[in-house]
């Protein structure tokens, strides 16, 4: 999975929800697996189903939108061994939560597990980072996306284009974050790569986890719906198939990826970009 082997491994993974799971069952055998959530009962759930398959789980409870909670997280990761391997799922969708949760869960706290890991990662480690499709999607003022990828990570929520008032809704909240998320992995990369590290992001598609079916659910399910019957694979995605996207980036045969996204989402933006003429026939 990594290029330090894994004796003394440690695999950190945030969000034990469904992502999340497939994560740790399928990068985390032989490592140890440091899952955080801040959903105790979630969290509980995810650590006996791996304890009870053969995996070696550590919990820890934690709020990814506070800087001395992932700094706690980072440093506990860092005593239980070399962090080769960070991969972060936690995030709220539109219906789940306000503009300002988005803000805070999505944008600021990525940005904070971006910084903590990046003191604590192993040579020749990597991280991967979720994203999703809403990010191609964003349209972003270069000017603000520039600042979203760089301003310290203190100072993120103070943007005037993200003070309160100034996002219309969650929706738009969770465009705006989502390509932060990539635009922010990619200049993190200069740093992890100090340390010999590795950092990417992936954008998954709509996937059937808890969060995608509330989504489906919700005021933008019938688009969501028409979008993956449109698209070139027709189907919701997994999150067996994220993990697979993850074990690949966070792996030796990605050695020479650092600072990219990788867009996992049944081509559905490749059909929304598409030219009328390459549409299907209709049937």
């Amino acid at each position: 999975m990594d290029g330090t082997g894994r004796a003394n491994s440690v695999l950190v993974v945030t969000g034990a929800g469904g992502m999340g799971l497939a994560v740790a069952r399928r990068c985390g055998v032989g490592r140890t697996v440091l899952l955080a959530d801040h959903d105790g009962a979630v969290l509980a759930a995810a650590a006996d189903d791996l304890t009870a398959t053969g995996y070696r789980v550590v919990t820890r409870s934690m709020d990814v939108a506070d800087a001395s909670s992932v700094g706690a997280l980072a440093g506990a990761a860092a005593e239980l061994g070399a962090v080769t391997t960070v991969v972060h799922t936690a995030g709220l969708s539109p219906v789940q939560a306000s503009v300002a949760a988005i803000l805070r869960v999505d944008l600021l706290g990525t940005a904070l597990v971006l910084d903590a890991f990046a003191e604590v990662v192993a040579e020749g480690g990597a991280g991967v980072f979720i994203s999703s499709m809403a990010g191609a999607m964003a349209t972003v003022p270069e000017e603000l996306e520039a600042r979203l990828a760089t301003v310290p990570t203190a100072e993120l929520l103070d943007l005037p284009e993200l003070t309160e008032g100034a996002v219309a809704d969650p929706g738009a909240a969770y465009l705006l974050s989502k390509r932060a998320n990539q635009v922010r992995v990619r200049a993190a990369a200069v740093a992890w790569g100090r340390r010999g590290a590795r950092v990417n992001s992936i954008s998954p598609g709509v996937v059937a986890t808890p969060m995608g079916a509330a989504e489906l659910a919700g005021p933008s399910g019938d688009v969501m719906r028409a979008m993956v019957e449109g698209s070139p694979t027709g189907r919701i995605g997994t999150p067996e198939d994220i993990a697979a996207a993850v074990d690949f980036l966070a792996g030796p045969d990605a050695g020479f990826i650092t600072g990219a996204d990788l867009l996992v989402d049944g081509g559905v933006v490749a059909t929304l970009h598409a030219p009328p003429s390459a549409a299907p026939p209709a049937s």
